[in-house]
């Protein structure tokens, strides 16, 4: 058959035009950080970040994705104002390089989200699900941007003491679509979900989550699949992030065959041909 699952249909708002999404798309991921769990997705500075936006932008990435702090388990958090100080000056640099980009911000704080909105910032990624900021929901309303709405539970440091699921799979999209249901009362309707691989969730609970990802189609929404060379790929290998692309690669497609509409890499050039070779083959099924 042809491509004919309901995520290719949706469509977001950004920066008020109605973008379809009628094939997956790759977001690139970059890092203002010095602790990065993967060292060579860091960068120290706005040069430096303008130059790897370009070439993930030349790769085909659809989407940017940056973020100013760290959010590998056991990270020490960094302050609202800290993480806005260490971010919006790239993020500016970033905005005036490449005005035509789709930025994404990697970011918890609601204040953080306005700063970068105003700056020129298109999406929101909370890695917390509203649940390190009160005011993150309500602030993502008012800014009219859509917002990637991750899983997890407890913080960076205290999420492997929340692995306890009845059903992983059927939890996740319960307290998912429970965080909807409130984004939507405030008139968030652009919401993309996120599994949230990696966080509050066992190297078992990760494949269960990959193997059963169909099932977050019954929210309705476009599905975020971040698993680049994180521990479920390179701790199953017993290997490192260094040598884990060809994992993620192998994943990412499994991803796409089981709905992700995007995917969130740290190599953009190598997703894009995965999601090139993956449009192929459903193209070609009868």
């Amino acid at each position: 058959m042809s491509i004919s699952s309901a995520h290719f249909y949706k469509t977001l708002n950004i920066r008020g035009r109605l973008q379809p999404f009628d094939r997956p798309v790759v977001m690139g991921i970059l890092n203002i950080t010095p602790d990065s769990f993967h060292a060579p997705s860091r960068v120290s500075s706005a040069n430096e970040l303008v130059d790897r936006a370009g070439k993930m932008i030349a790769d085909g990435a659809s989407i940017l994705d940056i973020g100013a702090q760290s959010t590998r388990p056991g990270a020490t958090l960094l302050s609202a104002a800290e993480e806005s100080d260490r971010l919006e000056a790239v993020l500016n640099s970033v905005c005036k390089a490449f005005p035509e980009a789709v930025i994404s911000i990697d970011t918890f704080y609601a204040s953080v989200a306005r700063m970068a909105v105003n700056s020129g910032a298109a999406i929101i990624n909370d890695i917390s699900g509203g649940d390190l900021d009160p005011h993150m929901f309500a602030t993502v309303a008012e800014l009219n941007v859509p917002y990637i709405l991750m899983h997890t539970r407890g913080t960076p440091q205290t999420m492997h003491n929340y692995c306890n699921y009845d059903h992983v799979v059927l939890d996740v999209v319960r307290e998912l679509s429970e965080k909807i249901a409130q984004l939507q009362l405030l008139g968030v309707n652009d919401i993309i979900v996120d599994p949230g691989f990696g966080f509050a969730k066992t190297l078992e609970q990760n494949f269960e989550l990959m193997g059963g990802l169909r099932q977050f189609e019954l929210l309705n929404k476009l599905i975020l699949v971040g698993i680049s060379r994180k521990g479920m790929i390179w701790k199953a290998l017993n290997s490192s992030p260094e040598q884990a692309l060809n994992g993620t690669t192998a994943l990412n497609m499994a991803a796409l065959m089981n709905g992700a509409s995007m995917l969130r890499v740290h190599d953009v050039k190598e997703a894009v041909e995965t999601v090139e070779l993956f449009t192929r083959l459903q193209s070609a099924k009868i």
